[in-house]
């Protein structure tokens, strides 16, 4: 009998979600309303690529400091909009057409793969009840709403789709494509690493219980380092050789080729026991660790490891997304991000336990990589968008169970509401919204609801008024703001919350917590014009907690110092200081 295609259910479902965040973005979307600094910042890096700075080059040239470690393949679909619409639209037309267009054409992706990946484990109509489940995950909604352009969501569909094609046919094409897929995910950024490790781990256990598997292993194995190669060619070019921890450099990339060579060697033994297979590989990540460990030593505390103790905890242990899920300063956001995937891994364990003997391996698959992502989302939280995904099939094969009993149900009342409890069960985090309500996105701490001397931000939007009301000039402001600056006015800043530049985060930080004589040192060393700052903002309130005597701590409560002149700005709660 052949499948009836999914393309229809996928269409429609995709088409609803996008109606729906396009509804709730329209606000957001008139007034350019990023959900996050590095939106912004993005958007600079394609409209600077446009404008015709450097392929190589993706420096912000308008901060002090400004390299960057993002990659341009998540620029190419960008600017490929931009592009093809500037002429029609003009500048920001086109840039706004493009913060919609990408976006929801990541999420359209990622319904398919959803749904692709579930009829390999679960059948037909699981599939279709995934693209019903996908859009009732709001962190997968929220990497792919309009003007959500950084890479959180090209991560995830690259994941979604290595997986689909571990589930599949294990043959060396498939898995040259896997290792594609994860070359492309660590390109984008090295936070992708861990998953894709997993991925790859599960790529040579599967081998190892089951020897047939070996052009699958060989071809993600070499997929994964040539595809890398060629990807760091392109988008990074030769230059690009200095040791660095953030991103793929040649040290990573012989560690790639050391796990290829090695996995293949390791492959030789398919014909021996298990013991000995699973010791080859065992013997193979022993080999690639060593190899990090005496080419890169310093990459072992990770990315972050170069940050002084001030800007580590005032910015880096306050940043949500790269927290484990316990320390989270919203509990609803820990609730959202961990709901379906603890659901879905039920789905997937009870799904293993009573599919036919031929599909447990998939399932099998699905529930090592779905366990490996739902570690990750504990551990460190912009990862639960992937856990999020990879927990579709599970959840779908146990709601496909239970609205099948449902239907069974005689009376219609008591039907709809076992319909509804089914929905409820399978996206726990209905029920955190329903109790709780949708978290605040707007980064505003509850400490401004102390006595304050003068108006407070309800949002940065607050400080784009500085586009016409001062001259372009060099702007000190928090690191948070900074972004919203450049990208909707002509002035320049200091830095960015972008940890390549931790020296001038330092300095950003150190001035609004230390004494008024060393933020004055600090803010004439930059040559800095004017201070801006919007009181009230998750960051400026933390400087006040960290330094209740600090230099902002004092400004904002009316202190004056005669290097600081007060400029008044209409109708707007935003503070600004001519610096003398």
């Amino acid at each position: 009998m052949t499948p009836r295609p999914l393309w229809p259910a996928i269409t429609i479902g995709w088409t609803l979600a996008a109606v729906l965040l396009l509804a709730m973005s329209a606000g957001a979307i008139g007034e350019w309303r990023f959900p996050d600094p590095d939106d912004a910042m993005r958007l600079m890096e394609v409209r600077d690529l446009a404008a015709g700075q450097s392929w190589w080059d993706v420096s912000q040239h308008r901060l002090a400091g400004g390299d960057l470690h993002w990659s341009r393949l998540v620029d190419l679909p960008l600017a490929a909009v931009l592009l093809l619409t500037r002429p029609l639209l003009g500048q920001a037309g086109a840039e706004t057409a493009a913060l919609i267009a990408v976006p929801l054409l990541t999420m359209a992706a990622m319904f398919a793969l959803v749904a692709v990946l579930t009829r390999r484990v679960a059948g037909e109509e699981p599939a279709r009840l995934a693209v019903l489940i996908a859009p009732l995950s709001v962190p997968l909604l929220y990497q792919m709403r309009p003007l959500r352009i950084d890479h959180h969501g090209w991560q995830v569909v690259l994941a979604l789709a290595a997986l689909t094609l571990l589930v599949g046919r294990p043959s060396i094409r498939a898995g040259a494509l896997l290792g594609a897929c994860l070359a492309a995910l660590v390109t984008i950024s090295l936070e992708g690493l861990p998953i894709a490790a997993a991925l790859t781990g599960i790529v040579a256990l599967a081998w190892a219980f089951d020897p047939a598997r070996r052009p699958m292993l060989l071809g993600a194995v070499w997929g994964l380092f040539l595809s890398a190669l060629l990807l760091q060619l392109a988008t990074r070019g030769v230059q690009y050789a200095a040791p660095m921890c953030d991103a793929l450099t040649p040290d990573w990339l012989l560690v790639l080729g050391v796990g290829a060579i090695g996995a293949s060697a390791a492959s030789l033994t398919g014909r021996g026991p298990l013991a000995i297979r699973l010791a080859a590989l065992a013997f193979v990540g022993a080999v690639a660790v060593a190899v990090l460990l005496y080419t890169a030593p310093e990459c072992v505390g990770g990315p972050f490891a170069q940050l002084d103790p001030l800007t580590r905890r005032m910015w880096y242990e306050n940043t949500d997304e790269g927290l484990p899920l316990w320390r989270q300063s919203s509990l609803v956001w820990a609730g959202l991000t961990i709901g379906l995937p603890v659901t879905g891994l039920i789905g997937t364990v009870l799904a293993l336990w009573s599919s036919p003997a031929a599909m447990r391996m998939r399932w099998m698959l699905v529930a090592a990589a779905l366990l490996a992502a739902l570690v990750l989302a504990a551990l460190v939280m912009r990862a639960g968008a992937t856990a999020n995904a990879f927990a579709i099939p599970g959840a779908a094969w146990a709601l496909d169970h239970m609205l099948r009993r449902a239907r069974r149900i005689e009376g219609a009342g008591v039907r709809m509401v076992a319909t509804a409890g089914a929905l409820v069960t399978i996206c726990p985090g209905l029920i955190v919204l329903a109790v709780a309500g949708f978290p605040q996105t707007e980064a505003v701490r509850a400490g401004q609801q102390r006595p304050a001397s003068g108006v407070q931000c309800e949002r940065g939007l607050d400080a784009r008024v500085i586009g016409t009301a001062l001259p372009p000039s060099r702007i000190f402001a928090p690191l948070d703001l900074t972004p919203d600056i450049l990208v909707a006015t002509p002035h320049q800043g200091i830095a960015s919350g972008h940890h390549r530049n931790h020296a001038a985060m330092h300095d950003v930080i150190a001035a609004f917590t230390g004494t008024p004589d060393n933020a004055h040192r600090i803010l004439r060393g930059y040559g800095a014009r004017y201070l801006v700052v919007c009181p009230g903002l998750n960051e400026p309130e933390l400087y006040r907690e960290e330094s209740p005597h600090g230099f902002w701590a004092q400004l904002e409560d009316g202190a004056r110092f005669d290097w600081l002149e007060p400029v008044e700005i209409a109708n707007s709660p935003v503070r600004v200081w001519r610096i003398r």
